[in-house]
C-alpha cells in the first residue's frame, strides 16, 4: 500500500534553482534540525499551507509582514485577552510559501486558569464594542496619516552646505533609515490593531455558528452567515463609488467618452477636461480616489499587489463593467433591502424552532452579539490587509 502520510518538512526538497533560499529568511522561520527538541516539535506538529493570505511565495523582504502579525495575534490570545484553548499562531517557511500551525494550550489546568481572565477581559471589549472600535477607527487613521505625512527623501551626491554651517552633526542617510525605521514601526503597530478586535470577533461569530450547528444540525453554513449579513460595510464603499461613478457617467452623458479598456486613464481624463459635465465627472472621480482607491488589487501581503491608486486603469475598467450593464436596463446596485428581510425572515423561522425560552435567550444573546461585531470583521481589511 503507498504511504499517504504527510511528507516529514525537514526532508522537503528545494525547488531546482532556489538552492540555499534559507539563508534569505529569519532563522526561526526555517525548520530545523540542529536544535532536536525544536526538530521533535516540528515533526510533531501539524503546519498547513496559509494559501489564504499567501496564495504565492513570499518574497524575503516581505516576512516584516508576517513577522508582525505572527507577534500580535500570539500576544493578544497569550498575554492580552488570554484565550483559554490557545496561545497563538506558529510560523515555518518552505521554498518561500508560508506555514503556519495553532499553539494550543495542552494543560487542561491552564487552560481552566485562562477563562477567567479571558472572560473579564474579553467581556470588557464586548460590553463597551461601539466606544471602543470607535476609538480603534481613530487610532488606524492615525496611522495612516502619520505614514503619508512621512518623507522619503531621495539622497542627495552632496549634503547641502547647511548642513556644515549649521554644524547638524546628521546626514540625509540618517534621516532616510531613522524614517525607514518610522515606517516599519507603523506597520508593526497596524497589526497590534488589527488583533486589538479581530479574535474577540472572530469568537464571538464562530460562537454563534456552533450554536447553531448543534442547535439545527442540518443548517448550511450559508444560512447561519445570511443571519448577520447585509450590513453596509466600509469594505464595499470602494466599489460602491464606482458604481455611482457609472451612474453619474450616464447622467451627465458622458459615457461614450470613457470609452473600453483599450483607452487609458490619461486620455480619458484630457478628454473630458475639454466639457462641463467632463469637468463635473472628473472632480467626482477625484474626489473618490481618497481614500477608496487605496484598495489593494490583491491580498495586500505582498510588496507588488499594487493598489487602484497605483493603477487608475483598474477602477476605469470596472466603471466601463457598470456603464455596460446600465445602458442594458440592469440593475448594478446591491440588494441590500432584500438581504436584510431574508436575514430576518431567516432569523425568525430558526430562531422559531427552539424549543425551550433558555435556548431562545441563548440565541438572542449570540446573534446580537455576533451582529455586533461583524462590521468590524469586514472593515478591518479596509484598514489594514487592503
Amino acid at each position: 500500500m503507498a504511504d499517504k502520510s504527510f511528507p516529514n518538512p525537514h526532508e522537503i526538497e528545494a525547488i531546482p534553482g532556489t538552492e540555499g533560499w534559507e539563508r534569505m529568511y529569519p532563522y526561526h522561520y526555517v525548520f530545523s534540525t540542529k536544535d532536536k527538541e525544536r526538530e521533535e516539535y516540528e515533526n510533531n506538529t501539524f503546519w498547513f499551507n496559509d494559501a489564504l493570505h499567501y496564495p504565492e511565495p513570499l518574497y524575503p523582504f516581505d516576512i516584516i509582514w508576517d513577522e508582525a502579525w505572527f507577534l500580535a495575534l500570539s500576544q493578544f490570545n497569550t498575554r492580552i485577552f488570554s484565550v483559554p484553548p490557545v496561545y497563538g499562531v506558529d510560523h515555518r517557511i518552505i521554498n518561500g510559501n508560508v506555514y503556519i500551525s495553532p499553539v494550543p494550550v495542552t494543560d487542561p489546568e491552564e487552560v481552566q486558569k485562562r477563562i477567567p481572565m479571558f472572560m473579564e477581559r474579553a467581556g470588557y471589549y464586548y460590553e463597551n464594542w461601539d466606544d471602543l472600535h470607535n476609538q480603534w477607527e481613530n487610532k488606524m487613521k492615525g496611522i495612516i496619516s502619520e505614514i503619508e505625512n512621512l518623507e522619503i527623501a531621495s539622497l542627495p551626491d552632496m549634503e547641502d552646505i547647511s548642513v556644515v554651517k549649521n554644524g547638524l552633526g546628521t546626514s540625509s542617510g540618517y534621516e532616510l533609515l531613522k524614517n525607514y525605521d518610522k515606517l516599519i514601526d507603523l506597520g508593526i503597530r497596524c497589526w497590534q490593531y488589527h488583533f486589538e478586535f479581530l479574535n474577540l470577533g472572530y469568537a464571538s461569530y464562530v460562537t454563534f455558528v456552533d450554536f447553531c450547528t448543534k442547535a439545527f444540525p442540518d443548517i448550511p453554513l450559508q444560512k447561519v452567515t445570511q443571519m448577520v449579513a447585509g450590513i453596509d460595510v466600509i469594505l464595499y464603499r470602494p466599489d460602491d463609488e464606482l458604481r455611482k461613478l457609472a451612474k453619474l457617467a450616464i447622467e451627465l452623458g458622458i459615457d461614450s467618452q470613457i470609452g473600453g479598456d483599450t483607452k487609458d486613464i490619461d486620455d480619458v481624463i484630457s478628454e473630458l477636461q475639454g466639457s462641463e459635465n467632463g469637468k463635473k465627472w472628473v472632480a467626482a472621480w477625484d474626489e473618490a480616489k481618497y481614500p477608496w482607491f487605496n484598495i489593494s488589487t490583491g491580498t495586500g501581503w505582498y510588496h507588488q499587489d499594487v493598489s487602484w491608486n497605483d493603477n487608475l486603469n483598474i477602477p476605469l475598467s470596472s466603471v466601463r463593467i457598470y456603464i455596460g450593464k446600465l445602458n442594458e436596463g440592469k440593475s448594478i446596485d446591491r440588494p441590500l433591502e432584500q438581504i436584510k428581510i431574508e436575514r430576518k425572515k431567516l432569523i425568525v423561522e430558526y430562531r422559531g424552532l427552539l424549543k425551550t425560552d433558555e435556548d431562545r435567550q441563548t440565541f438572542d444573546q449570540l446573534h446580537g452579539t455576533a451582529e455586533l461585531v461583524f462590521p468590524y470583521v469586514e472593515n478591518h481589511m479596509f484598514y489594514v490587509e487592503h
